[in-house]
């Protein structure tokens, strides 16, 4: 994290500066899959992770130039949910009321079917308008496949430059094993030149997982404007 320090800081002398460095919404499964204990494992693992140390630093690094952050949670071809409008990540105390509300967010009521589809193209809607962002970046959380709704593949054509990347929550066990969630996936969700995949091996595993994405989600944009 010393490089991404001594980066920012030639950033601010070169007066390398956007209203936004990037616009990332996150979007997370709460289909029928996913019960009352693996709901709330997810919003505060999610809270955890970007109350990581790295994370927070990261997010941090720019503040004239911000990160901005939505949540939304999504289950059924019409169901979905805005957790945390967009909000703009300008100094400790905003990062701080994120993860508090985040904590304090209860799940709603749900669809148990899985449109990953319509769930992508919720996000894109999101976040199409932040286009004075460096980056625009979805990310799609999900323990399942798509099961009803437009598939994830005709999701594509209304991207318009968004970056989607996944987290794949999977187990060890027929069926729901992360190899196959994976490649499904990385063969129908995920977009973009260095769109990613990454997995956590239970719910019990997602706030790590979520820090590992976050990480390399966040330093990115950052570098990327060598």
């Amino acid at each position: 994290m010393k490089a991404l320090a001594l980066f920012v800081l030639l950033c601010w002398a070169g007066g390398a500066q956007a209203a936004c460095r990037q616009a990332l919404a996150l979007g997370l499964d709460v289909s029928g899959s996913v019960d009352a204990r693996e709901y709330r494992l997810q919003l505060d693992g999610l809270a955890g992770a970007l109350n990581h140390p790295e994370v927070r630093e990261a997010l941090l690094a720019m503040p004239g130039t911000p990160v901005r952050l939505a949540v939304y949670d999504w289950s059924g071809p019409q169901d979905q949910r805005l957790v945390l409008g967009w909000t703009e990540v300008t100094d400790s105390a905003a990062l701080d009321g994120i993860v508090a509300q985040l904590r304090s967010t209860g799940r709603g009521p749900g669809d148990p079917s899985t449109a990953i589809g319509a769930a992508m193209m919720f996000g894109a809607a999101l976040v199409a308008p932040q286009g004075d962002c460096w980056k625009r970046t979805l990310d799609i959380s999900g323990d399942g496949k798509s099961n009803t709704g437009p598939h994830p593949r005709d999701a594509h054509g209304g991207l318009g430059g968004i970056t989607v990347n996944a987290l794949v929550v999977g187990a060890d066990q027929i069926g729901t094993g992360l190899a196959d969630l994976s490649d499904y996936f990385r063969a129908y969700v995920i977009s973009g030149a260095d769109a990613f995949v990454e997995t956590a091996l239970g719910f019990e595993d997602f706030e790590a997982a979520m820090v590992r994405k976050l990480k390399r989600e966040l330093i990115g944009p950052v570098f990327s404007r060598r």
